[in-house]
């Protein structure tokens, strides 16, 4: 043990040295953004389904996001200010340099960026920590004698979904007086009124519908007033301090042009405070100022504490139901107050007073519990690139990617486009991926499952992947079932319950499990040979046609799901022993070709009518045949399949079950040989002189990534499946910590380095991965760097912490359904440290 142990500690040590090489000149994960690393650098802060804004490397507010949709350029006018009172041109709004790509890469740029604070006195260097869910600012100016920095968060506490949940955020803005004398300054936040809808876009000097700067404690807040057709306009945004001394300025300067930040610019050079009431209607914008004196050394921190209240959207989406077959359940969303989407929050808070008030009541105790998460998050000892994927990422769930609907159900866009969601309903391919959510919030990941089978499915066991909004039953006309999103859910709900100990949520679900695996059996092993050959659609948005190793080890890997939990509640499993049996025989013998897993692409023989004839029936018109199509059908078969090529995914079905607590569902050799190919072929230092006609940005020229398929053996169809040549964060995550549990720590940290690198903040955000759109939910598989590393799974069903360590002694972070910490690992012993909540272990295995 000891010089296995030792072995580890080297390897860890050597693959350090690799961590080095790999970075860019200027930052090494984990660390601080600066200079060029800085440029892209916007930090999501808010809570789960209730929108958020964005705090950049710069200390600036961008990413305004709050009204139930993201609005990805929407950056208001709103920035904190400190002058020195007495002292001529000391007046500096609280942000670095503005990035260079902004001058001239924004919308409208050729407008000068007309209303921005970009022209305003700032500090002249900037620097950016995240220890998620803080992000950290410090400035530095040498003509000023003071020392900023800049915290800003919102609550996020694992197991603790509703105050992990909330319309809220902050700045903490900390000043030290580098001095030899007092000074005195004048701290001011200002604020345009950003909620207030203009009639053209950026241009406030005209605004639909009537709005108001309202008073709140030490503060004041934004509005917007809705009309009896515009419902989804009401909307309020409170800006306020902790400091008594706060004086508040209601009403900017009302004139044309550009004279309300001008004025309100010329007070704050000054160091004038003075108040200002609420006017009746149409404020421009607002000030508050916190006059205050520091002794030589001395600190102070003002907290600018920040709610939101936007109760109504337009949000609707999915089919409706057009006969009784299509649903098995109640539509529960007609007891909702409305046809389309509220956020959960507005069913517990009556308004933004009542929002502001419970943040600054129980702001101390919610910044406590958080510090507790991030104190043992970043307590874990593992590589730094592993920290920095996992934590950037857990900014997903803080995106506009996540809705939490009225009742408290979760629901999800895959990503972001600009100013919409991108992809609806959860979807359930993509969020096969996603495993940060079901440990951190495991009640929040078990809504998903009751959505999707009850309100998703039909009574014939037809799983639509896309979950309606608000979340209802749905028409099951349109969609295809989606055979690795409804055979991993079954996997899924095995981890659930096993994370959760609910036996009576897995029993009463159990039904409905049958009937979904049933339907999967009969509409894709109609024969009972244990693959999917009848065409299957797939998370690669297209129909796989005959037996493939990705998603036929999702199969198998379902069918040893439902053997065991069917096996617990006393059920028969004779049906799914032999599927499994005969199953795994057919993978290990006709898919495997001595190397990795392939797919036999096979459209005659199958109860599915030929390609062109299925085509026709689609209403994508990109899906349907041309001549040429058909010409090429004939020659090599359906368009977009794979083939004999090494597909990244191509044994996803096991990386599925180990994450989910399941052995694997074949040969692990076989499985290791898989991994080893897709490692060899498909990760590429440089894609300089690599081709990719489809979506190049997410890697391309210089920079390294993970190909979704290669053809080493110069099998490569015309057409292959439409995202081949792309590389997808999510997918790197996946295949880095399946490799990593086969015992390849190199080659997995290899890979997780090189997609970190195109992540450094010079050209991408480093908390944002994108796909189909930004903060793509896909990436969350980046949570399973924990397991693949320590070998860590809490089972609470039998109360039993496993552990199999592939980098000897370590710390790494817990959570469980009933609290969290950290488990320490040394010398082959084990101990757990609960830092919040309680974790009931009756028994420790060390594998």
């Amino acid at each position: 043990m000891y010089i296995k142990s030792l072995l580890l500690i080297v390897l860890t040590w050597i693959t350090g040295l690799f961590t080095l090489q790999a970075q860019s000149v200027n930052h090494r994960f984990n660390e601080v953004y600066k200079g060029d690393n800085l440029q892209q650098v916007a930090f999501p802060i808010g809570g789960m389904g209730a929108g958020m804004f964005c705090l950049e490397g710069t200390g600036a507010v961008s990413h305004m996001s709050v009204r139930n949709n993201p609005d990805m350029y929407n950056e208001p006018a709103m920035f904190a200010a400190i002058a020195l009172k007495g002292v001529p041109n000391s007046a500096r709004v609280l942000e670095g340099p503005v990035p260079g790509w902004k001058k001239f890469g924004q919308r409208n740029a050729a407008r000068g960026a007309e209303g921005s604070t970009y022209g305003l006195a700032r500090f002249r260097e900037a620097s950016f920590l995240a220890r998620f869910p803080f992000g950290e600012v410090t400035l530095q100016d040498k003509t000023l004698l003071l020392e900023v920095q800049i915290t800003g968060w919102s609550p996020f506490i694992p197991t603790d979904e509703d105050n992990s949940s909330l319309p809220v955020g902050a700045l903490e803005y900390r000043f030290k007086n580098t001095s030899s004398k007092v000074q005195e300054y004048v701290f001011s936040y200002n604020a345009r009124n950003f909620m207030a809808i203009p009639q053209r876009p950026g241009m406030y000097d005209s605004t639909i519908g009537p709005n108001h700067i309202l008073p709140v404690k030490n503060g004041f807040v934004l509005t917007q007033d809705s009309t009896p057709k515009t419902p989804f306009h009401k909307g309020s945004f409170a800006i306020f301090t902790d400091a008594a001394e706060t004086v508040i300025d209601h009403c900017w300067f009302r004139g044309g042009w550009w004279d309300p930040l001008s004025i309100a610019w010329n007070n704050i050079e000054a160091g004038q405070v003075k108040p200002v009431a609420p006017v009746g209607k149409d404020a421009p914008g607002a000030s508050v100022f916190v006059p205050f004196k520091l002794a030589p050394g001395q600190e102070r921190t003002i907290r600018v504490m920040m709610a939101w209240y936007v109760p109504n959207s337009r949000l609707r989406y999915g089919l409706p139901v057009k006969k009784a077959a299509d649903s098995t359940v109640r539509d529960a969303s007609a007891d909702l107050p409305s046809i389309y989407h509220k956020p959960w929050y507005s069913s517990r808070f009556g308004d933004v007073f009542a929002v502001a008030d419970y943040w600054q009541e129980h702001y101390d105790s919610l910044r406590k519990h958080t510090q507790l998460f991030t104190d043992a998050f970043y307590k874990s000892t593992l590589p730094a690139e592993v920290l920095e994927a996992i934590a950037a990422n857990l900014t997903i769930l803080k995106s506009p990617t996540v809705l939490r609907q009225y009742d408290g159900r979760f629901w999800a866009w895959e990503g972001c486009n600009d100013e919409t969601g991108s992809c609806t309903g959860t979807c359930t391919h993509v969020w096969n991926y996603a495993q940060a959510l079901p440990h951190l919030f495991p009640a929040m990941e078990r809504t998903i499952r009751n959505t999707e089978y009850n309100e998703s499915m039909d009574s014939a066991g037809h799983q639509n992947y896309r979950a309606s909004l608000p979340i209802r039953p749905a028409g099951h006309q349109y969609y295809f079932p989606a055979a690795d999103g409804q055979l991993g859910s079954i996997m899924r709900v095995y981890r659930d319950w096993r994370i959760s100990a609910d036996h009576k949520w897995l029993q009463g679900l159990y039904p409905k499990l049958k009937r979904s695996l049933d339907y999967c059996i009969s509409t894709w092993d109609p024969k009972h040979k244990g693959i999917l050959e009848e065409p299957h659609h797939n998370t690669y948005d297209i129909e796989f046609w005959g037996p493939d190793g990705m998603c036929t080890s999702i199969y198998l890997g379902a069918l040893e799901a439902m053997i065991r939990m069917s096996t617990f509640l006393g059920e028969d499993v004779s049906t799914y022993q032999p599927l499994l049996q005969s199953g795994r025989t057919y993978l290990e013998t006709q898919l495997y070709n001595g190397e990795y897993f392939i797919q036999r692409v096979q459209w005659e023989g199958l109860q599915a009518p030929n390609p062109v004839i299925a085509a026709q029936g689609s209403s994508e018109e990109s899906e349907r045949y041309s001549p040429e199509a058909e010409q090429l059908l004939e020659k090599e078969g359906p368009k977009y399949q794979y083939g004999g090529g090494c597909l990244s995914d191509g044994v996803i079905g096991a990386w599925l079950a180990s994450v989910c607590g399941l052995p694997a569902p074949f040969d692990t050799t076989k499985i290791r040989s898989h991994l080893q190919a897709v490692y060899k072929y498909n990760l590429k230092k440089d894609l300089t002189d690599f081709s990719n006609p489809q979506r190049p940005t997410f890697a391309m020229g210089e920079e390294g990534g993970l190909l979704l398929c290669t053809w080493p053996k110069g099998d490569k169809l015309a057409l292959p499946f439409v995202y081949s040549n792309e590389v997808w964060t999510g997918i790197e995550y996946e295949v880095a910590s399946h490799l990593i549990m086969m015992g390849k720590v190199k080659e997995g940290l290899d890979i997780v380095r090189t997609c970190r690198s195109r992540y450094d903040g010079r050209v991408r955000n480093p908390f944002d991965e994108y796909e189909c759109g930004h903060w793509y939910a896909r990436a969350l598989s980046s949570y399973a760097l924990l397991q693949a590393l320590t070998g860590v799974r809490y089972d609470a069903v039998d109360k039993i912490l496993y552990i199999d360590s592939r980098v000897g002694d370590f710390t790494s972070f817990l959570s469980t359904a009933t609290g969290f910490g950290n488990v320490v690992y040394k010398g082959g012993k084990a101990k757990v440290q609960t830092v919040y909540g309680n974790i009931a272990i009756d028994k420790i295995i060390i594998l």
